[in-house]
């Protein structure tokens, strides 16, 4: 976790290696995420790879809760009158019911976690600049209100809500379309293959709305005092629209995207040959 949001941030403490492509070009690959992780290690220690997760899993916590209270409170046949018949091939008109349903519950679950993700976000990125400024749960949560007031905790939160429900939206219509019109029911493993088609099509859907989740993300942390949040890495921000602008014009709305294989912003052909 830690290391996927430096990445995000752009903190790069260590050199790039020169490797080559899938076509035998040199290019500069950024240290993956176990060596990036031994750094981090070195620096502070095996707790250091933990930071933020306090608040990260009272941020979950509170999202599954909620997501379980809307539910409760607003059951999808009450609310939506959808039929209970079994078919395999489920209309339109129900996969929008569901979705719409869906979206609701997630769009109240982000909103009422979103201020522990942002301090999460901040007690992580503090690595960057050796800070201590947020130290706790509750001194963070008073610090954010005393410097920012109540709208500090939602910092990011646009960006955030219009990836879940483009994610959610595009994942479930896709998923309905290639299993009404692309499997056919006459083959024998249509069953499985429609059991697994959501759960490909998410994958697919989170890299179209993985630029959401890095703008939310950057915003949370942007002008807040941190190192991280401020010039060299970042400018600081008047708007999301305007974090994505920027990362869009540096090439940099994936960045942090990967894990393991990381490109480094260098084209190959600056690199000497052999």
């Amino acid at each position: 976790l830690l290391t996927s949001f430096l990445s995000q941030v752009g903190h790069e403490p260590l050199p790039p290696t020169i490797g080559r492509n899938v076509l035998g070009r040199k290019v500069l690959y950024l240290p993956g995420f176990f060596t990036y992780a031994r750094h981090i290690v070195e620096v502070d220690g095996k707790r250091g790879l933990f930071r933020g997760l306090t608040p990260r899993l009272i941020s979950s916590t509170l999202s599954t809760i909620t997501r379980g209270s809307v539910k409760k409170a607003f059951p999808l046949e009450d609310m939506e009158h959808v039929s209970n018949k079994d078919d395999v091939k489920t209309s339109l008109r129900k996969v929008v019911r569901e979705t719409s349903h869906e979206m609701m519950m997630q769009c109240v679950s982000r909103v009422v976690s979103h201020p522990l993700h942002v301090i999460s976000m901040r007690c992580m990125v503090q690595f960057v600049g050796r800070e201590v400024k947020y130290s706790g749960v509750f001194s963070a949560i008073g610090r954010i209100f005393k410097e920012e007031g109540i709208l500090g905790f939602f910092v990011g939160l646009v960006p955030h809500i219009l990836g879940d429900v483009i994610f959610l939206w595009c994942c479930n219509l896709l998923a309905h379309f290639i299993n009404t019109y692309a499997v056919d029911d006459n083959f024998s493993q249509a069953s499985v293959i429609r059991s697994y088609t959501k759960f490909v099509m998410g994958i697919a859907v989170s890299m179209l709305t993985y630029p959401f989740l890095l703008v939310g993300d950057l915003m949370a942390v942007n002008n807040c005092g941190l190192r991280a949040g401020l010039p060299p890495y970042a400018p600081a921000f008047a708007s999301w629209i305007h974090c994505w602008r920027y990362l869009s014009v540096q090439g940099q709305l994936f960045r942090g995207s990967s894990l393991l294989f990381r490109r480094a912003p260098v084209p190959a052909a600056s690199f000497p040959t052999d």
